[in-house]
């Protein structure tokens, strides 16, 4: 069975259309012969673009000089509610750089080891919550990957008052926050007011306020010497090497905010996803359930790596389902793209979402197939094109903490129940993250050992 994916628009479309179909959904807005183009330019009378999927070129926005090519300011307008102005997720240069500081200690290997258990309990606490039945499965790995971020966080259960009406309240954000601000389109000046929805606004407030008391009692306990070693405690008692400063509060309520967002989100998405992959490949299914009965015999942190087959698939599917279909740069002086010149302010769009179904690159590129992972296409695609975290050194921060987190939970699900397809088939959409446009519909049973 083929994995369901959205139909791409006619190749040419006025740009009232266009800005409809974007508004509505960034990749059914995108005509399908980008699955197959090196490079593509798109031109507006506000602005001009360039989606990217030549691996020279993108080697050279991400790895070679990527200083040269900062993050946008377009998509993040519609974040800023929530991520404030000092989030790492919208910083560039120096700002970005001293917050990287700060930050990378926490995520480093050793520090992964000691999340294990948090990631452990947040997943059997996910079991326990299951039940049999027909169900949308996102609100289910939403809340599974919410817990993970608290207990490793601020080593707290979702259960806990200020955690579970953070996770509420982000719920509802979601449901109010569209893909796109109009300056996500249009080069508005900074003094002009961005006109986000009021309950965004609200949303956001809601969450920032929670998430500054969760600050600020993390920095009486610190304080007092009572603080936990979780990543909260190591990200606020880190010192700049450089400029000898940590966080201030209010930098690190946009940091946490963007650790929820990018952590929950993606996670959840992630996911959602893979258990639907294995719904409809029950022989997969099969497969990564025996690797997570055994794994549970003994399950350690050194015992991760026999999730081989379960890794994969969590692999493949970030691969057809990147949680962050899109990442947009911007040039900071007039660049050569192969044959054609982007002006300074271009948009230089990288599009994991077309770059890992490439029909130039991967053999079968829309079939699901985690054992491609052993063949010698997909080792050259996997240095070429895959994308799933971007790459160079705005790498994701928590890259190594979701293979740990994501193939842990699904070998803990899978194990103890089995999912099928209920109703029709997905269809992805871009929103914050890639998700289902109306639910991913699954119906679970408990595995017969």
């Amino acid at each position: 069975m083929i994995p369901p994916k959205p139909t791409g628009r006619p190749r040419k479309v006025s740009l009232w259309r266009f800005a409809k179909l974007f508004r509505k959904d960034i990749l059914s807005a995108l005509p399908d012969h980008l699955f197959k183009a090196q490079m593509a330019e798109f031109k507006t009378p506000f602005f001009r673009s360039f989606l990217v999927n030549d691996p020279a070129l993108i080697n050279r926005v991400l790895k070679e000089r990527p200083l040269d090519f900062p993050k946008s300011d377009r998509i993040a307008e519609g974040l800023r509610p929530l991520l404030g102005k000092t989030s790492v997720f919208l910083t560039n240069g120096t700002e970005w750089q001293r917050q990287r500081r700060l930050i990378d200690p926490a995520f480093e290997g050793g520090r992964l080891r000691d999340t294990f258990n948090a990631m452990l309990a947040a997943g059997e606490a996910a079991c326990v919550r299951m039940q049999p039945g027909a169900i949308d499965i996102e609100p289910e790995t939403s809340h599974a990957a919410a817990d993970v971020i608290f207990r490793t966080l601020f080593s707290i259960p979702i259960t806990d008052d200020i955690a579970a009406r953070t996770f509420q309240a982000f719920r509802a954000y979601q449901r109010t926050q569209p893909i796109l601000n109009p300056a996500a389109l249009f080069a508005l000046p900074k003094w002009l007011p961005r006109f986000h929805r009021r309950g965004v606004r609200k949303q956001a407030n809601i969450i920032r306020g929670l998430i500054a008391e969760l600050v600020d009692q993390r920095a009486a306990a610190i304080a007092e010497g009572t603080a936990p070693d979780d990543l909260a405690t190591k990200i606020m008692t880190t010192t700049d090497v450089v400029s000898g400063a940590r966080f201030s509060s209010a930098e690190m309520i946009d940091q946490v905010a963007i650790f929820f967002l990018a952590g929950h989100e993606t996670s959840a998405s992630a996911l959602a996803w893979a258990l639907y992959l294995l719904a409809t490949h029950p022989d997969a299914q099969q497969r990564v359930a025996e690797e997570g009965i055994d794994f549970l015999k003994n399950p350690l942190f050194s015992n991760l790596s026999s999730l081989k087959f379960t890794r994969d698939v969590f692999r493949e599917t970030l691969r057809l389902y990147p949680s962050v279909p899109m990442m947009v740069r911007e040039t900071t002086k007039d660049e050569p793209l192969r044959a054609r010149i982007a002006k300074k302010g271009a948009q230089i769009v990288l599009s994991p979402w077309h770059l890992q179904r490439h029909q130039e690159m991967w053999d079968s590129p829309d079939d699901f197939n985690p054992d491609r992972y052993t063949t010698e296409n997909a080792k050259q695609c996997l240095r070429d094109a895959y994308l799933p975290f971007s790459t160079g050194p705005r790498v994701c921060i928590g890259a190594g903490f979701a293979m740990i987190e994501g193939p842990m939970l699904l070998a803990m699900l899978v194990s103890r129940f089995n999912f099928a397809p209920s109703g029709p088939p997905p269809i992805p959409a871009a929103y914050l993250t890639l998700r289902s446009r109306d639910g991913i519909r699954l119906q679970i049973a408990h595995r017969l050992s």
